[in-house]
């Protein structure tokens, strides 16, 4: 089963099966945060649905600016 996960620092998004300590490849950031996002619908999602959900998700877990990176 896939998962999502998010880089609670810039916002990067990345999928991975089995792995639990998921580091960020954009920014560098060794902790990313496991999101409740199912993979279907983050694969059926556009670059800018995308962006949105990353924007909202720091914002509520007040991590970052609201900005899309």
């Amino acid at each position: 089963m896939l998962k999502v996960y998010i880089c609670p620092a810039c916002g990067w998004m990345r999928t991975v099966s089995r792995r639990r300590d998921v580091e960020c490849h954009q920014c560098g950031n060794p902790e990313m945060a496991l999101t409740k996002l199912e993979y279907e619908k983050y694969a059926d999602m556009n670059a800018r649905e995308r962006a949105d959900y990353a924007a909202s998700w720091r914002y509520i877990h007040n991590t970052g600016s609201a900005q899309s990176n």
